[in-house]
């Protein structure tokens, strides 16, 4: 079976894409609902903890979903570029339309978080909406040497940390109930560190700020998991780390040569983010997108991309991946699919196969049966825009 193809389209990362977008969807199987039924069960409950977000420290495989897919933007984007300046020889052409990009996914997300909502949810803080707000710059980056691309993401990453690092800890008076914080939560840094705790932090305070500009149901006072807006700006760290990348596989290098460099890049992103982690200069945290985590998540994203890239395109073992090629071809569907139809999926299921269809295997994996069939349909759906062609580009 083959895969249809644009000129400069690399294969590796629509099947890397995919592959996030897959431990995305797959959500629905709700793993963690089976390892509580199963509470003796060391395997149940290891995959539950990664199809899980950490509590505020570390890293668990779902937290790297977000950066994989910014980074995977930053690698295209070499090849986005020559191919729009093939169609436009204008730069401003090519550079609006990167803006009119821009918009549209701050758009769709905030679309997306608003679904259940009484009126508009003006928040920037997931996937789509940061994206959307750092894309200009890393346009513009994209043209520039690489030796500015590593000085911009040198200063992004010191500008951040210390922007986190002077900014005052709670005094004795603050009200942490108020800012969705508990002051002797057990995931509390102490010391340095403690500039980066969650809801007592710069981003934080901004939001605070920030957010209660839009109309709103109520005042915005915190969020639950820590997320913030300002998290855009070491995301866009993490799609020039991509950007990098990317501009490495657009390189003369030889194959064995870019898949050494990234290996060099990803097992040196581990060990310095463990390292400053460690030492309590800036602690590892995904929910609010650390210096740290930019490096370390950058870690494994650059060695996912050299699996990929070995993989797929050097050993030009691409039919191995069709599922995921399916997904990650027509990555803005999937992310809707996922967000926004599968609870009418899970609701049809369940009127047309009975209430209690699930339980064929036994109760304790009802979540599990009903996710593969969600998935299953989610793929399917993927799998005939895939026959027809119909991708939907931003």
């Amino acid at each position: 079976m083959t895969t249809p193809t644009t000129p400069n389209r690399l294969a590796s990362a629509d099947v890397y894409r995919g592959f996030v977008m897959l431990l995305m969807i797959a959500e629905v199987l709700r793993l963690h609902k089976v390892s509580e039924s199963l509470p003796n069960s060391s395997f149940w409950q290891f995959l539950a903890h990664h199809q899980d977000h950490v509590s505020w420290v570390g890293c668990a495989l779902h937290d790297l979903i977000q950066p994989s897919f910014s980074f995977l933007v930053g690698v295209v984007l070499p090849y986005s570029i020559a191919s729009r300046l093939t169609k436009e020889s204008s730069f401003w052409k090519t550079f609006r339309h990167a803006l009119w990009r821009s918009l549209i996914l701050i758009l769709l997300g905030i679309f997306l978080r608003s679904q259940w909502a009484e009126q508009t949810n003006f928040t920037f803080e997931d996937t789509l909406t940061q994206i959307g707000l750092g894309y200009p710059f890393l346009f513009l980056l994209g043209f520039a040497s690489q030796r500015v691309q590593i000085g911009a993401l040198v200063l992004i990453l010191i500008g951040y940390w210390a922007a986190f690092a002077l900014y005052p800890l709670p005094g004795a008076n603050f009200d942490y109930t108020n800012a969705g914080a508990i002051k002797d939560w057990e995931h509390n840094l102490t010391g340095f560190a403690a500039h980066w705790n969650k809801n007592t932090n710069l981003a934080w305070a901004f939001d605070r700020w920030f957010l209660n500009l839009f109309p709103r149901e109520e005042p915005f006072l915190y969020n639950g998991g820590g997320y913030a807006t300002l998290s855009f700006i070491p995301t866009l760290g993490t799609m020039l780390l991509g950007l990098i990348a990317g501009n490495f596989l657009k390189s003369d290098k030889t194959q064995q040569e870019k898949i050494k460099i990234f290996v060099i890049m990803g097992v040196s992103g581990l060990i310095l983010g463990l390292l400053l982690n460690w030492s309590g200069i800036c602690p590892n945290v995904k929910r609010i997108w650390t210096p740290t985590w930019v490096i370390f998540s950058g870690g494994w994203c650059f060695l996912f991309l050299a699996f990929f890239y070995w993989v797929v395109d050097v050993l030009q073992k691409r039919n191995w991946f069709f599922v995921l090629t399916v997904i990650g071809m027509n990555s803005i569907a999937a992310y809707f699919i996922a967000d926004a139809l599968n609870s009418y999926v899970s609701k049809s299921l369940k009127i047309h196969l009975g209430q209690n269809y699930a339980a064929i295997f036994g109760e304790p994996y009802q979540t599990l049966v009903h996710g593969v069939l969600v998935l299953l349909i989610d793929w399917m759906i993927l799998k005939w825009m895939y026959n027809k062609k119909l991708f939907i580009r931003i």
